[in-house]
């Protein structure tokens, strides 16, 4: 039987950090919910029990050491908190209050992951094992964590890390149009320029590689003033 898919509660001020770190953890396979602040925290909490707080210390209201407290005195939620440089003695009084575990500002994405897995190691007795990152469209197969994409039945498709990527966002999103902003954001995150023409680049590439593997599929859709849209639906393969 599989195991359910843990739910990590991201409270933070910041909407862009919000969204950045929850855009993040779904496509690592977690499922994620978003809190501005100690109030909103609460009305989730109210009505689901997530696996893992990642807590700010920093907020407006009711500030993370108050919540850490509150949360720790009802719940064994493991708690990870955001902090910045210069708040060593918060994160001592933090950790002291009950957090698990604590990040320091500015962070990596991937030594946040690291530390939202052992957390949740700790947390459960068995480790969590990611869903299945292997998706079927038209007469591919994409596989997201071995980074690879499989036309049936002529094998395996040559793409490039940005073509990848780009990819990743259709099959992520099927159906949906996709600005050029949004693929520019969570391909090139805070890099992003908004003048960069490197989106329309790689989409004629992909397109060129897709309809040479499947002739005539028109898989991607350029939406007028819109973007672009992944045309086929797209459904998750073991």
């Amino acid at each position: 039987m599989d195991r359910p898919v843990p739910t990590i509660l991201i409270v933070d001020d910041d909407a862009e950090i919000r969204q950045l770190v929850g855009d993040f953890l779904s496509r690592e396979g977690y499922a994620v919910e978003t809190a501005e602040d100690a109030r909103a925290m609460d009305e989730i909490l109210r009505r689901r029990e997530p696996d893992l707080m990642i807590l700010d210390l920093m907020m407006p209201g009711e500030d993370g050491l108050s919540v850490c407290r509150r949360v720790r005195a009802t719940r064994p939620l493991p708690i990870l908190m955001l902090t910045a440089k210069s708040d060593e003695t918060d994160r001592v009084v933090g950790l002291e209050l009950g957090a698990d575990d604590y990040l320091v500002k500015p962070f990596g994405p991937r030594e946040l992951l690291a530390r939202v897995r052992a957390l949740l190691r700790r947390a459960s007795p068995q480790p969590f094992q990611p869903p299945s990152r292997r998706f079927a469209f038209d007469r591919f197969v994409a596989d997201l964590d071995a980074r690879q994409l499989e036309a049936e039945p002529d094998g395996l498709v040559p793409l490039t890390s940005g073509e990848f990527e780009l990819l990743s966002c259709f099959v992520l999103r099927p159906r949906r149009v996709l600005s050029r902003d949004q693929i520019l954001d969570w391909t090139h995150g805070r890099t992003a320029d908004p003048f960069d023409r490197t989106v329309d680049l790689l989409v004629s590439r992909l397109r060129r590689k897709l309809d040479a593997a499947s002739p005539g599929s028109n898989l991607i859709n350029t939406v007028r003033n819109g973007g672009y849209l992944l045309t086929v639906p797209v459904r998750q393969v073991t």
